[in-house]
């Protein structure tokens, strides 16, 4: 990691992840801008059984709004269903069983959801995944590019057609602050040479469009 990396990481820990940064930021929070309803929305949420993703359906769910828990594990996702249901009450919640990692799947559920659903106003894509070591799916690509590039881009694409029909229409893809201490590696995207390090193959993934240029340039 270079020092001009580890010194935006720094910087940007102090800035933006620290406590006293929180404090800093809630001052700036309205409250009054969550009171909206979300009633005829629908959110397709990856990674929606545990962390940022169950969290955000939860604060839709409470708005009104329908959601799609795209996940991997069905017990763990319908477990999280009912959590979200007895909080809420809403009972459009339903559960999408699917591994991001498995390209050919993602596009076959993506051509079946526009088949079923005529309406899909928001994308969150969410999930993703960490490899303790370096794995390939049955398809011959390295799992967490798999999971956290190449599945994603392929939901995304796949689903725009639908998107697009839609009210309002939205796509955000939850990045990481870890994307900081690594510059994107054009010519080894699936981790094929050198030391396999999960925790910075994935800051690799996770570089935002917007730092691209400066991940060439460091």
């Amino acid at each position: 990691m270079s020092l001009y990396r580890n010194s935006a990481w720094f910087l940007k820990g102090v800035t933006e992840f620290t406590r006293k940064a929180f404090l800093a930021a809630s001052k700036r929070f309205v409250e009054k801008d969550l009171e909206v309803s979300l009633a005829g929305r629908s959110f397709m949420i990856t990674g929606a059984n545990s962390g940022i993703g169950k969290a955000s359906a939860m604060a839709i769910a409470k708005r009104g709004g329908t959601i799609h828990m795209v996940c991997r594990n069905k017990d763990k996702a319908e477990e999280a269903r009912a959590d979200i249901v007895k909080e809420t009450g809403n009972k459009e919640v339903y559960v999408h069983i699917l591994d991001l990692s498995e390209t050919k799947k993602v596009w076959e559920f993506a051509e079946s959801f526009k088949r079923k659903y005529k309406t899909l106003n928001v994308l969150i894509n969410n999930a993703g995944s960490i490899m303790s070591q370096r794995d390939v799916n049955a398809e011959g690509l390295e799992k967490s590019f798999a999971t956290n590039v190449l599945g994603v881009y392929i939901l995304t694409k796949s689903l725009i057609p639908l998107l697009e029909k839609s009210p309002d229409p939205r796509v955000i893809t939850v990045s990481s602050g870890g994307m900081l201490v690594q510059k994107l590696r054009t010519g080894n995207l699936q981790s094929e040479r050198g030391r396999y390090d999960g925790t910075m193959v994935y800051a690799q993934h996770k570089v935002r469009p917007e730092n691209l240029k400066h991940s060439y340039e460091w």
